[in-house]
């Protein structure tokens, strides 16, 4: 049985007593509806913008919460608002379209896809605003928050998804899913990096191998620099010359990678650099170079007990002195070795607490390496840049006063000195 409905009824009336055809009376009373039903949505809209959401935003103002600041701000509850002209419509529709029942369907259908869409909307909002928090928490710090917000929103997303063609189609939302899950092969196909993405999201928070603001290295992607940004498919990475690298996140968990964080961590550096030593330089020391030694002052203690020390072991075992390669001496590189050691042991931009060692390594075609390892105080780049040089400098500088020559090849210089000579 047919409702009876005010609106209608008074309208066709009234236009009938005008003297309106029965066509133009049916168009004029549709027209009228659509008015009447926009009309009150926009003066729900209105009273839901201009009262409700101050109303709210007064309150979320005064309360001492930080979070409800942060949902206002993101537009969550503005976004919440426009729910209320979809009710009033929906809800409207039935009494002003009463004699187009088709209608009355079409519009409903059209409406309610309007509202899945705004809880979308809210739903976005929602979850941007979560992302917010979570960046900017320390109980979150380093932590991959983008993935994490990036699959609430997918799984979102689809849900709205399944349930506008549930209501389009007049289906069940699990029969769609069923349809869905025939079709897995495909989405799985095409979900490839997003999927990937989550399992090794979900692999690097669980093992912290990576954190916002820690510098990596990828040489397989290019990528030297910090870590900027860490979502569902990509890490950004922003290199010391400025550039932007962007890595697909599970290659993360598929390749191989340098984490400097427990460097920046222990606040220290490691210096690692090698000085060739030509092999045809390198002799024992003599008298003449022993007294020119011990006015160097970094080893002068070193060498006099050093050179009791094996005087006396000669002396025990009657070793004769008339050729150096008897009994025990000392060499010029083995005494460079010892002042490197003192000179980076004294050195107030080397770490003390860490590891110091200055080691001869296999002797190739370059010559001789010496090798020296320790640990820079200071992290920043340029000033490591900086003391690790003026390491090096003094090193090189000093290398000749032990009658020792940096391997070298041949320049032309070099070869027009020989033609010349």
């Amino acid at each position: 049985m047919k409702k009876e409905v005010v609106f209608n009824h008074w309208a066709h009336s009234y236009l009938a007593d005008l003297g309106a055809s029965e066509q133009w009376n049916e168009y004029l009373t549709l027209a009228l509806d659509i008015i009447i039903v926009v009309g009150l949505s926009l003066l729900v809209d209105f009273i839901a913008r201009k009262v409700i959401l101050r109303v709210v935003g007064r309150y979320v103002r005064r309360s001492k919460n930080n979070y409800d600041d942060i949902l206002l701000e993101k537009r969550v509850f503005r976004s919440l608002a426009h729910l209320l002209p979809s009710l009033v419509i929906y809800y409207s529709i039935p009494y002003l379209f009463d004699e187009s029942v088709g209608l009355v369907g079409i519009l409903q259908k059209l409406t309610i896809i309007y509202m899945i869409i705004t809880f979308i909307s809210v739903g976005h909002k929602f979850l941007k605003a979560l992302e917010y928090i979570g960046l900017n928490s320390p109980r979150f710090e380093g932590k991959p928050v983008s993935s994490y917000i990036q699959v609430g929103m997918i799984v979102m997303y689809i849900a709205g998804g399944v349930f506008i063609i549930s209501n389009l189609m007049d289906k069940s939302a699990t029969t769609i899913l069923t349809t869905f899950g025939a079709a897995t092969a495909i989405i799985l196909l095409i979900f490839r990096d997003t999927i990937l993405g989550l399992v090794a999201s979900i692999q690097i928070a669980g093992n912290d191998m990576v954190r916002i603001g820690d510098w990596v290295s990828m040489p397989k992607y290019g990528a030297d620099g910090d870590v900027i940004e860490i979502n569902l498919t990509t890490v950004k990475i922003r290199n010391w010359d400025k550039t932007i690298t962007t890595v697909p996140t599970y290659a993360f968990i598929s390749d191989s990678f340098k984490n400097w964080r427990g460097m920046i961590s222990q606040g220290v550096r490691r210096i690692k650099r090698s000085i060739n030593i030509d092999i045809q330089t390198v002799k024992f020391i003599d008298d003449e170079l022993f007294q020119k030694l011990l006015k160097v002052e970094r080893i002068q203690t070193f060498l006099k007990e050093r050179s009791e020390d094996i005087a006396k072991s000669n002396s025990e075992k009657k070793v004769d002195k008339s050729r150096l390669i008897n009994g025990r001496h000392l060499t010029n590189i083995g005494v460079f070795r010892v002042y490197i050691e003192a000179y980076i042991a004294e050195h107030p931009n080397v770490a003390k607490d860490q590891t110091m060692m200055v080691r001869q390594l296999q002797p190739t075609e370059m010559g001789i390496p010496l090798e020296i390892y320790c640990f820079s105080n200071d992290i920043e780049w340029l000033n490591y840049e900086k003391i690790q040089s003026d390491v090096m400098d003094h090193l090189l500088a000093s290398i000749k006063e032990f009658e020792l020559e940096i391997f070298q090849n041949p320049s032309g210089t070099d070869l027009r000195g020989l033609r010349g000579g």
